[in-house]
């Protein structure tokens, strides 16, 4: 881990890692653990709206997708998890892995694709907790966030051109 990178984790940890604030971190890991919130969720808006339920089942399914992507190349990367005296690791992980965030780039992909769909500006509202949860708890190096909300942002707006021809 590069030095900045240990700073900065500490820092946010310093600044954010009360007991309250870690318990909803682990409470957002849990819900974007494997994708699983973000899955039900797109399920849930397939089963509910009709009418869009082909765009809920693209949008979901991009959201499995740009999970898979992070895996992928977390193991083609390797990079491990964060490893250094002053930051606190305040969860577990199910991979020793860190490059990309797969919770980042999950998180985003639904926040841009389910954003679509409900005309909401969700990126701003749900990109940034997930983000400052995984540097709270320890997990992952700055660069492992910004890298998955990129990869997220990219698989989102790339699935919607391919299947629906959208261009920005």
């Amino acid at each position: 881990m590069s030095d900045r990178e240990a700073a900065a984790l500490v820092a946010v940890q310093t600044a954010l890692a009360t007991p309250a604030v870690v318990r909803a971190a682990r409470a957002l890991s849990f819900f974007g653990e494997h994708s699983a919130g973000w899955l039900v969720l797109g399920i849930a808006g397939a089963a509910l709206d009709r009418q869009r339920r082909p765009e809920w089942t693209v949008a979901a399914t991009s959201v499995f997708a740009a999970h898979a992507a992070s895996v992928v190349v977390k193991r083609v990367v390797r990079r491990r998890r964060p490893h250094h005296p002053d930051v606190r690791v305040l969860a577990g992980t199910p991979s020793a892995l860190s490059f990309p965030s797969s919770h980042a780039t999950s998180t985003t992909t639904a926040a841009v694709a389910y954003g679509a769909l409900t005309n909401r500006p969700l990126v701003p509202m749900l990109v940034p907790p997930m983000v400052l949860s995984r540097l709270v708890l320890g997990v992952h190096y700055p660069t492992d966030v910004l890298a998955g909300a990129v990869l997220g942002a990219v698989i989102a707006r790339g699935v919607r051109r391919l299947v629906f021809g959208e261009h920005e």
